[in-house]
């Protein structure tokens, strides 16, 4: 055993979604794995390499490092940058064949100080439709792609925008709305004489639920791991008999790392919040809020150790935080103890950490300490 904390990531269930994904958006359709922010936490360079070879046509990131460590690990296909670029890291993007999101008039400006001559750069332009994130649409529309059409070396490769309210509710009006003003942006740039080669709108969600918001690229994310991206986008896809099946993708270990007898009344952690109410066994198990395990959890939270559900008593710590394995035959230091995924018939799933947390299944495991190895298995 090399690690003490470890992710398994399963190879076969992550092939197994994209190629649902895949055929569920059929020949016309390309598909983005988002990659952003580690994969969700399950690992950028170890879930890339495996979404490449299952088919994913485009990767996302959030910034110019990431898609970087993708072009220095092999990945040749295209990457578009998500997040907002700095002007400073730009000639980072032409440089590693980097496509970028473009919505400030202030990029436009830092283009053209770059002078582009043999290499050039590859944009998006955001349509805002009513997420009020990133974006520009009307007039500032017009205007961004009229500046952009006279920056030498600046390709207009595509257009996109983001739904706000697709997945939070079966009531979908909301996006259609934005559905049609993001058809009205791409009137906008036709207009101005530009039909871009790549249109995607289209979350995880709206992969799912609707196929209008295709076009010919769509962005999956959360349920590429395996996660629904709701309980809302799970009911409305059983009630249309969507025949989509999706299987988580991480399992999150540790191991046992002491065993104590206490007797009954015994105190256990910080601020004595923790009490066993009989003579009982506790393991001591080396994982905490630094490691991505949501202090939320304290007395509420369960892990499984040989297959039996084990609750958590007494605060989580920084690195560590105990469970009562008083029933569980046999356990010994070193078992392994899973934190999120299966282990025999028992399940602790993101969904149930996200709503003993008050949280959603994105945070559970995205924020995982990017320290801790991923293991493909």
């Amino acid at each position: 055993m090399k690690h003490k904390i470890w992710v398994e990531i399963s190879k076969s269930a992550l092939a197994k979604n994209v190629r649902a994904f895949r055929n569920h958006v059929g020949k016309q359709t390309s598909v983005m794995a988002v990659v952003k922010s580690n994969a969700y936490g399950h690992g950028l360079i170890e879930t890339a390499r495996i979404a490449d070879s299952a088919g994913a046509s485009w990767f996302g990131v959030d910034n110019v490092d990431e898609g970087i460590a993708l072009r220095k690990n092999g990945i040749k296909k295209p990457i578009l940058v998500l997040g907002y670029t700095l002007n400073s890291r730009l000639k980072d993007c032409v440089d590693h064949g980097l496509s970028f999101v473009v919505y400030n008039i202030e990029t436009v400006r830092a283009l053209r100080l770059l002078k582009l001559k043999s290499r050039s750069a590859f944009v998006h332009i955001k349509i805002e439709t009513g997420t009020t994130r990133q974006g520009v649409s009307g007039a500032d529309l017009s205007r961004l792609v009229r500046e952009l059409k006279k920056t030498k070396g600046v390709v207009i490769e595509g257009a996109s925008t983001h739904f706000a309210n697709i997945e939070d509710t079966s009531d979908h009006s909301y996006a259609e709305e934005q559905l049609q003003k993001f058809r009205d942006g791409l009137s906008i740039m036709a207009k101005e004489g530009i039909d871009p080669l790549w249109k995607h709108a289209a979350c995880s969600a709206a992969t799912v639920l609707f196929p209008d918001t295709y076009f010919n690229l769509v962005r999956l994310g959360i349920s590429m791991y395996g996660l629904w991206s709701s309980k809302e986008t799970l009911v409305v896809a059983r009630k249309e008999h969507c025949t989509l099946d999706i299987v988580p993708v991480m399992t999150w270990k540790t191991v046992v790392a002491q065993i104590k007898r206490v007797t009954k009344g015994t105190s256990v952690g910080y601020g004595l919040t923790g009490r066993v109410t009989r003579a009982s066994r506790i393991a001591v198990i080396p994982v905490g809020y630094w490691d991505g395990y949501d202090r939320g959890l304290s007395n509420i939270g369960a892990v499984l150790v040989r297959g039996k559900r084990c609750r958590i008593v007494g605060r989580i710590c920084m690195n560590m935080f105990m469970v009562d394995v008083t029933d569980v035959k046999n356990v010994r230091v070193e078992d392994e103890v899973v934190l999120l995924g299966a282990q025999g018939r028992e399940n602790v799933s993101a969904e149930n950490i996200a709503r003993d947390t008050g949280t959603i299944n994105y945070e559970i495991v995205t924020r995982i300490n990017p320290q801790i190895s991923r293991i493909v298995v």
